[in-house]
């Protein structure tokens, strides 16, 4: 089957093509857009789709849409209980009226489609399949997602066997532990359904001194499910404007939430294996993009192996439903290859961007030495290479790279991308080498884990290693990135440090760069010294001069 996955409902839609069994293409309407997320969260913008990125997937294809076998939307407006608290009460009716006539939007955006391939997949069974049905070895083993709502619910636990999801447990509206992460992100002055990834940076400057508070408001609830009771926030710490300083208070208060999330994720991870005995667990929703708590799951729960989706929030669910439309088809599902699934360009069309640009621009005898020569240097480095990763992590295809072993550099990347200072910057290391500087889940090829920084290490690279002495780690297999790890190696021999600085290339504010265009927009406007752009290099130096 040929079957496009499409998320629109809430945030961050998205395109995916999955094509008998295997995923060919997927990207975010925000990289192609370049509106940040694609689109605000309000129950007025859920009639609007994935357009660019769902005719990119299919053009990569070569398809046209009347040659799709399905389209599977990643909600099931069927499912909505009218009244439900949790629900919008103003607007709740408009999302849903929108979701229901979203077949006929998609045949208006789409000229050719059908409307009648239109497979309506609910939310959580979309975020399930994105995970289990992605994961090495599809279609086995349990899985948990938890987000801030789906159609009436904000979690599913399950297990798969041969393809087929059997649920076991799903908690009902209004106890959503994503609704209260995102409540307090709203509270400490962030952007909900937007800025949670900054609660969890916080969180490593506080204490959990508001954790017995919490414990009486945020509980397991034994069956498989949990309560949340409405929380006073402002009774724990003041609220915070979106320009106030952070104190002490906030910074608790984000240490103790993010403290009860992983406990309660832990009793919900043992009641689903105490159900199953499985020996892997997948996770999915926007829970699952809490690096910190998936690595307390990995270290203290009971399963040998944790699985995380790369697109793990709601963009993720446009491949799930793809894969979910597929599989209950007939088709088997195959591994993703990689986050790696958007847009590429091949040399002779960067070529053509540059010499648009009208910049200086040099082809060298060996990329990867070069801009190890430039990162030795203690240059910072835009690194442009293949297809652009699906989800929220740069890694390694859309990359701002610098030196680890210089304390300052957070400093001066955080300044570059114009973000807040308490915000960490993470390493990509070289997988033969990260045993014996991290402590945690190897690999760790996605950067969805946190890993402890050994002591002996920390004073060496000090610029991936957080306040708390841990680092968010993506490893580098050769055989899947060989590239990237020769770039590594290329760094080692001339530091002795198989580690670099991996952020994503972008700004505040703005979608990781995804084109060339892009590319060239975001160096010409940050202090960046070099950009590796396919086999080019451009040196700021040399484009300053002229």
């Amino acid at each position: 089957m040929r079957v496009l996955g499409i998320n629109a409902i809430f945030h961050d839609p998205a395109a995916a093509l999955v094509c008998d069994g295997a995923v060919v293409a997927a990207a975010e309407e925000e990289r192609l857009s370049r509106r940040k997320h694609g689109k605000r969260p309000v129950p007025f913008s859920a009639w609007e789709l994935p357009e660019k990125a769902a005719r990119w997937c299919l053009d990569e294809a070569g398809l046209e849409p009347g040659a799709l076998d399905a389209v599977a939307y990643s909600y099931d407006p069927s499912l909505v209980e009218p009244g439900l608290d949790g629900h919008d009460r103003d607007w709740e009716r408009l999302r849903t009226l929108y979701a229901r006539r979203a077949p006929n939007f998609l045949a208006t955006a789409l000229p050719g489609l059908d409307p009648g391939i239109v497979r309506f997949v609910p939310h959580h069974v979309a975020h399930a399949a994105s995970a289990a049905l992605a994961a090495p070895g599809p279609g086995e083993g349990d899985v948990l997602v938890l987000d801030g709502r789906g159609e009436s619910h904000s979690h599913l636990a399950g297990t798969y066997e041969r393809g087929e999801l059997m649920p076991l447990h799903a908690q009902r509206l209004p106890h959503s532990l994503g609704l209260m992460y995102e409540d307090l992100t709203e509270h400490l002055g962030f952007l909900r359904s937007s800025d949670e990834y900054k609660v969890m940076a916080l969180a490593s400057y506080g204490e959990p001194r508001f954790l017995d508070e919490l414990r009486e408001h945020v509980r397991a609830t034994g069956d498989g499910g949990f309560a949340v009771a409405p929380i006073d926030w402002g009774s724990l710490a003041k609220a915070r404007g979106p320009d106030g300083e952070w104190t002490r208070d906030h910074a608790d208060l984000a240490a103790s939430v993010q403290t009860r999330l992983e406990e309660v994720l832990l009793d919900l991870a043992t009641w689903l294996h105490a159900q199953t005995g499985g020996r892997r667990l997948a996770l999915a929703g926007g829970v699952a993009l809490n690096c910190v708590a998936n690595s307390r799951l990995a270290a203290d729960g009971p399963y040998e192996e944790v699985w995380v989706q790369p697109a793990a929030g709601d963009a993720g669910t446009a491949l799930g439903a793809a894969l979910h439309v597929a599989r209950s088809g007939g088709d088997a599902p195959a591994a993703m290859p990689g986050a790696d699934l958007g847009r590429r360009w091949d040399d002779r069309d960067i070529a053509a961007r540059l010499d648009t640009a009208k910049i200086p621009y040099e082809r060298p005898d060996d990329l990867a030495a070069t801009v190890a020569d430039a990162l030795a240097r203690n240059e910072v480095v835009a690194w442009f290479q293949g297809r652009s990763e699906f989800g929220p992590r740069a890694l390694g295809h859309r990359s701002l790279l610098a030196h680890p072993g210089h304390a300052e550099n957070v400093e001066r990347l955080n300044d570059v991308k114009g973000r807040e200072q308490f915000r960490p910057i993470a390493p990509m290391v070289a997988l033969d080498h990260a045993a014996g500087i991290f402590d945690g889940p190897l690999p760790s090829p996605y950067m969805l884990f946190v890993h402890d920084v050994r002591p002996e290490w920390r004073a060496r690279i000090p610029a991936v290693v957080h306040v708390d002495g841990t680092a968010r780690v993506q490893t580098v297999d050769a055989a899947d990135e060989p590239l990237v790890a020769r770039l590594l190696e290329e760094f080692r021999r001339r530091t002795g440090l198989p580690v670099l600085v991996n952020t994503s290339l972008n700004t505040a504010g703005r979608p990781m760069v995804d084109d060339p265009r892009d590319a060239l927009e975001c160096f010409g406007s940050a202090p960046v010294d070099l950009l590796a752009i396919g086999p080019y290099v451009v040196r700021s130096r040399e484009v300053h001069a002229r």
